[in-house]
């Protein structure tokens, strides 16, 4: 769950709180081009203030228009948008895409608080509504659940699909963070070096100071996760890669020049690894944008993070919002 659907969530709270009436809104199904993914979520109040966004703009203005009226509901229900050519038109969604969208009024804090404290705690977290009488249970969730939409029940999944572990705390893991924070990612970042993690103060992700190779082992990576070695020192960052390159991670990158890469290659032919293993690894690591600053390489690597993650099969993204 990135940073922006955390500002929806908060925001809904703070709302309700205050007193306003408020209406939640979740992406639960798209047909065709859609601009924003299942999961995606909006909060509008009875003034027409909004967080969020389920389309390119058109759809908030109706929903903008709606809450205004008081045309949204007392009840959970669900509203579609783009099922004629026309109204896609009007919307406009792109290549007659088509969204169905869950609006929930919001009553009390009660599921919000214990949603955002999970968030915070990066736990997956899934709701489930029943549609009658807009009762609602919370459980545990695992990565493969989705949001999802029933003749009686909607359930929507909240907290980080995704999980991005950096090895070495430097300036480029840093700016790195902050990204990775945004694009859905719970970002864990290893370094054992004390001289590093002494003044690390980062809020976008969890500090541990074990060795990154021990690090892989114990974290229990998944086809969701991606591992970036960024220390520039090969007794960290090679013992990482031998464990990374043999892992279920969707995506392995390591910090170096080219003929650095290719040293690297080098040394990990003389380890019990295939060329298929080796073959994996993205380096130098990120996409190719000729960056030089810590900055512009984070860019760099969130972008090839990005661009690979789109790329999966399908099943590999069913949860992402």
């Amino acid at each position: 769950m990135n940073a922006m659907d955390l500002d929806v969530l908060q925001h809904a709270h703070d709302w309700v709180m205050a007193g306003h009436t408020v209406h939640l809104v979740t992406v639960v199904q798209t047909w065709g081009s859609a601009p924003r993914q299942a999961g995606a979520m909006l909060v509008v109040r009875e003034d027409g203030r909004l967080m969020g966004s389920v389309s390119g703009g058109c759809i908030e203005d109706d929903l903008i228009r709606k809450a205004k009226s008081n045309g949204l509901g007392s009840k959970p229900a669900p509203l579609l948008y783009g099922v004629s050519q026309a109204e896609a038109a009007r919307f406009g969604l792109p290549c007659g895409g088509t969204l169905k969208l869950m609006v929930e009024p919001i009553a009390d804090t009660q599921w919000l608080d214990k949603v955002l404290e999970a968030i915070r705690q990066h736990r997956l977290l899934l709701r489930t509504v029943n549609l009658t009488d807009g009762s609602y249970q919370l459980a545990p969730a695992t990565p493969d659940m989705q949001t999802a939409l029933s003749d009686t029940h909607f359930q929507s999944v909240y907290g980080p699909h995704w999980h991005l572990l950096i090895i070495g705390a430097n300036q480029t893991a840093r700016t790195l963070c902050a990204i990775a924070n945004a694009l859905d990612f719970h970002v864990t970042v290893c370094d054992p070096r004390q001289e590093f993690f002494a003044d690390w103060d980062v809020p976008y992700a969890t500090l541990v100071t074990t060795m990154p190779d021990d690090t892989i082992v114990e974290m229990g990576v998944n086809h969701r996760t991606a591992i970036v070695a960024l220390t520039h020192d090969p007794k960290l960052d090679d013992m990482a890669l031998l464990e990374a390159l043999i892992s279920p991670a969707f995506y392995v990158g390591a910090l170096g020049s080219k003929a650095n890469q290719a040293k690297r290659r080098e040394r990990l032919k003389l380890f019990d690894l295939t060329d298929a293993d080796i073959d994996r690894l993205h380096g130098p690591v990120g996409l190719p944008i000729s960056s030089r600053t810590p900055a512009e390489i984070a860019v760099a690597i969130a972008a090839e993070l990005i661009q690979v993650r789109n790329r999966l099969p399908a099943e590999s993204q069913k949860s992402s919002t």
